[in-house]
């Protein structure tokens, strides 16, 4: 725990969430009521131009821009991918991407999944979330990882240790990010980040959800003690519910009410009409890769993720530049759920 103080009396904070009573916890988990949440959606940004052939810039700027008024129909958010490098492919910075778009599409909101923490120190990045909120009137969505990509830490000169330390790392700049949004003058001598008297005004109205992805105990432990969203990363429905019952594990053993953390799914989304239009598109597109099928079938999936708990989906449609999957997305399939509230349960 690193070493805090403030000319405000601060603390290392965590999100403001309940605890459950002492006893019988599994039983009173479930029977506890809790406010309805709506089932919302997400647009995971195309961030490769040159992913699907080499598109012209031109062309690659009209489809995003005709797949984002595609969005605002029906989609609660856009997200973008943190990264800098595969090998020579086209990769477009994730922090300028949504700065640029935010204020085009003042309908959306606009999350990042997940920057990674060894690219901003991060005092700055509380700065550059606080200063978002500000210009944007409290439209981010802060997704934060430890990072894993090797090849472009070493490409752009970043460290790149062993995955405790970036892990511990992660722990830090959450800390430092949540004392900077709720205090001032604050100084944290950290094993691995310092800050000393910084100010981070004016501060972030509303505080943005900070959502935290991850399914191993150590990732886990952190999504329980400084999440309030919690992501996964393309699992199928077995590994999901099993994931769930970790992560419910996690908070239970810090006296966290699982249910106070949000549940919410990211992945691949492919989409036809009919089986005879996916079927050329099964070799590429597995079921491994998200949730592919006709629009009933995608339906069926979306349902059964719910049933465990998922009330936030950010689908990447990798058919893009084609936009019949988010065609059907917005008029079809995303409709469906428009009027879906989820009632937070354990497993």
């Amino acid at each position: 725990m690193p070493n805090v103080s403030s000319s405000s009396k601060a603390h290392i904070p965590r999100p403001n969430w309940p605890i459950p009573s002492t006893g019988a916890r599994q039983v009173s988990m479930r029977e506890r009521k809790h406010t309805m949440t709506s089932v919302q959606f997400g647009w995971v940004l195309p961030g490769r131009p040159n992913e699907r052939g080499n598109i012209a810039q031109p062309k690659f700027l009209a489809h995003l821009q005709q797949g984002l008024r595609l969005a605002v129909k029906s989609f609660h958010s856009v997200w973008s991918h943190d990264h800098l490098q595969f090998m020579n492919d086209q990769i477009l910075e994730s922090w300028t991407m949504l700065t640029y778009l935010a204020p085009l599409y003042p309908q959306l909101q606009f999350g990042s999944l997940v920057l990674s923490q060894s690219y901003r120190n991060p005092a700055l990045l509380a700065k550059m979330a606080a200063t978002f909120q500000y210009l944007s009137n409290g439209r981010l969505i802060l997704g934060l990882g430890a990072g894993w990509h090797e090849e472009e830490y070493k490409a752009y000169g970043y460290a790149f240790p062993p995955p405790h330390k970036r892990v511990a790392q992660l722990e830090e700049a959450l800390q430092i990010i949540r004392a900077l949004w709720q205090n001032s003058g604050v100084t944290i001598q950290g094993k691995h980040y310092q800050i000393l008297e910084a100010h981070c005004e004016p501060r972030p109205v509303p505080v943005p959800p900070i959502v935290v992805g991850g399914a191993r105990p150590q990732m886990l432990n952190i999504v329980a003690r400084h999440a309030d969203w919690w992501s996964a990363d393309r699992p199928g429905l077995a590994t999901y519910r099993q994931q769930v019952v970790d992560c419910e594990r996690a908070c239970l053993a810090i006296q966290r009410d699982p249910l106070s953390l949000r549940r919410t799914w990211f992945g691949g989304c492919i989409c036809r009409a009919t089986e005879d239009a996916l079927r050329p598109l099964r070799a590429t597109y597995p079921d491994e890769y998200g949730l592919v099928g006709t629009v009933s079938q995608v339906k069926e999936r979306i349902q059964e993720f719910i049933d465990l708990g998922v009330s936030y989906f950010m689908l990447n449609t990798g058919d893009f530049p084609d936009l019949t999957t988010l065609e059907l997305l917005v008029d079809e399939v995303l409709p469906s759920f428009q009027h879906t509230e989820y009632q937070a349960s354990t497993l």
